[in-house]
């Protein structure tokens, strides 16, 4: 199927960036809907853009994605980035496909952290930007403040004086409208979709052949790996032999056996694509993330924007405990290894490394997370596997050791502001500004990434859920006092077979348990939280004896508390050093890294001799 290309003054490539929860996703909705993108009658799904499985569970953007849109002869070409700073890579790549950004602010809580970090990526590449201040309609809506703030943001990051120009648009993505001014007629998404094509510009288009940079990875089951960018120069047709230049100075050659240009939430295959427009281009057995593409053998390869470093470091264990294979299929370490090989293909900041044990991986990351999220999708893949607490990646910088440390934003309610100061407090924090608005409080500090592990997990029991939190690297500086995140002890089975509820009862009166009756459990599995900072070995599988000697009324019934059922985020942040998660396509259990109890003992022993 041919579709005719169209020149670059009919194309604006545009990204949306903003901070979690802020309507960046329903905005992208509203504005395929209000384009004629779809027929009239067709079914159109919720958030639309997260196509992702956890990405709707999660309520958040994993994967950058592109969509298009075609509004009065313009194509619109839009790259949905993720909120999290731990998914930051993911933005920071596709700043060299797109021309301009839409920066989305709440209108209650303002730019936050992630915003302010990817903005600043924004403006250092020089992109045009829309400020779009969504959720206007809301009771507790601010606009005039977030207004000055996002402009306070500009003059922190030196924008240009046109980046601090910017026009503000005024909108409430879930009711489909949004204005230039705060009194506007709030019938549609016209003054945007006018906006964009009005000030952000036309991509330059250079000369030559064609060459394109691969800001992005995605798959097709038909053609398989598809490379994803913007194209600089030249045109491109299916079937065509291209060079790819890799990152390592070799050059393959490959012929193209598909186009396709996205439209709407799917693709379209195309014959031939121009200088200026995004595209999807199939043909590679092997293509990565900042590769160069080009019809001439002998052309330079592209410079690549340089990403964040990893801050966190976390180990990816074969799953050795007693009910391992039972579960998942894929088990063996050379799968687990095939496995994070491969997404490191696809996310350029996630990094592995081999240990002499060839049994254990050593993953670099962003963030807890950004790895949980890794994990989560290998147990829905059928993988078994054991992941380590995240330690934090060091660095000796003038002869000493210094650590990362990041600035973090808490917006609690006011009347829980104590727990939290407490908690930031434990943690070594210093905090830099306190404001009181009337949608609670803002706290901003400095912390070390150390400090800041588990902080999330902990924010929300101590505010019940209305606290939130969100953090920005700032660099490395050197290593601070010694930080203890957890007080307590785990009670740990001395018994492998199925826990019994005579046997829960006694041990739920020495402190929280993880585990129900019936459920099967192993010797140095982690079954319940010890109030005291030790190791309690117990024995959830004790049956009670019975006699043909007892007496009327001296049973009791047996009254268990419901047990606490971790998440997979909550759970890396919860072990200690020496634990370890064992994550299955069904099950999720804390353990030890040494089963047996002696073996412990024995380790504590010479630890403290040592």
């Amino acid at each position: 199927m041919s579709v005719t290309t169209q020149t670059a003054d009919k194309i604006r490539n545009i990204a949306i960036i903003a901070h979690v929860d802020h309507g960046k996703t329903t905005l992208v909705d509203c504005l395929l809907q209000q384009s004629g993108t779809f027929r009239e009658n067709q079914e159109i799904p919720e958030r639309a853009m997260d196509s992702m499985d956890l990405e709707r569970e999660k309520g958040i953007t994993i994967k950058a994605k592109n969509t298009a849109i075609q509004w009065n002869g313009y194509t619109i070409n839009i790259v949905d980035t993720p909120g999290h700073a731990d998914f930051g890579a993911e933005v920071e790549r596709v700043m060299k496909m797109v021309d301009g950004v839409l920066l989305l602010t709440d209108a209650v809580g303002g730019p936050q952290a992630q915003t302010r970090w990817v903005l600043r990526k924004a403006l250092s590449h020089g992109l045009k930007t829309i400020c779009v201040v969504n959720k206007v309609d809301r009771d507790t809506a601010r606009p005039d403040w977030v207004h000055d703030k996002v402009l306070e943001l500009f003059l922190d990051l030196e924008a240009t004086e046109d980046q601090f120009n910017s026009p503000f648009i005024y909108a409430s993505a879930k009711n489909g409208w949004g204005d230039l001014s705060l009194d506007g007629p709030r019938e549609n998404m016209d003054a945007i979709f006018k906006t964009i094509v009005e000030h952000m510009p036309p991509p330059e288009i250079e000369t030559g052949d064609f060459r394109m940079l691969v800001s992005n990875i995605d798959w097709d089951d038909f053609v398989g790996r598809l490379a994803i960018g913007r194209i600089l120069s030249g045109k491109i047709s299916s079937g065509e032999q291209v060079y790819a230049l890799r990152k390592d100075g070799t050059r393959q050659k490959v012929k193209i056996t598909k186009l396709i240009r996205f439209t709407g939430l799917g693709v379209t295959p195309v014959e031939e694509m121009s200088a200026g427009d995004i595209v999807g281009i199939a043909g590679f057995e092997e293509i990565d993330i900042g590769d160069t593409l080009s019809t001439d053998p002998e052309a330079e390869p592209l410079p690549f924007v340089t990403i964040d470093p990893a801050t966190v470091q976390m180990e990816f264990h074969v799953n050795d405990g007693p009910l391992a294979g039972r579960d998942g299929k894929k088990v063996t370490s050379r799968q687990i290894r095939d496995r994070l090989v491969r997404e490191t293909k696809s996310n350029i900041s996630i990094h592995l490394a081999d240990t002499t044990e060839g049994t254990r991986f050593l993953v670099n990351a962003r963030g807890s997370m950004q790895i949980a999220i890794l994990v989560e999708t290998m147990r829905r893949e059928g993988y078994e596997v054991m992941v380590s607490r995240p330690t934090v990646l060091f660095k000796e910088i003038d002869g000493k050791k210094c650590e990362p440390f990041e600035q973090i934003w808490v917006e609690v309610p006011e009347d829980m502001l104590g727990g939290v100061m407490e908690s930031l407090s434990n943690r070594k924090a210093q905090i830099t500004n306190i404001e009181h608005h009337n949608a609670g409080v803002t706290v901003e500090a400095v912390i070390s990434t150390r400090g800041l592990i588990g902080f999330d997990s902990e924010l929300v029991t101590l505010t019940s859920g209305h606290g939130a939190s969100s953090h920005m690297f700032l660099e490395y500086r050197p290593m601070g006092e010694e930080i203890t995140t957890r007080k307590t002890g785990t009670l740990v089975s001395m018994e492998t077979g199925k826990s019994a509820g005579y046997a829960l009862d006694m041990i739920q009166a020495r402190g929280k348990l993880f585990v129900g009756p019936g459920e099967e459990v192993y010797n140095g599995q982690v079954v319940g939280e010890c109030p005291r900072k030790e190791d309690l070995p117990v024995n959830p599988c004790k049956m009670k004896q019975l006699d043909n000697m007892r007496a009327s009324g001296s049973d009791k019934n047996i009254q268990l508390a419901p047990p606490i059922k971790m998440s997979l985020e909550r759970a890396i942040e919860y072990i200690a050093p020496d634990e370890l998660v064992e994550a299955t396509p069904k099950f999720l259990r804390l353990r030890k890294r040494i089963l047996d109890a002696n073996e412990r003992r024995k380790l504590m022993k010479r630890n403290k001799k040592d």
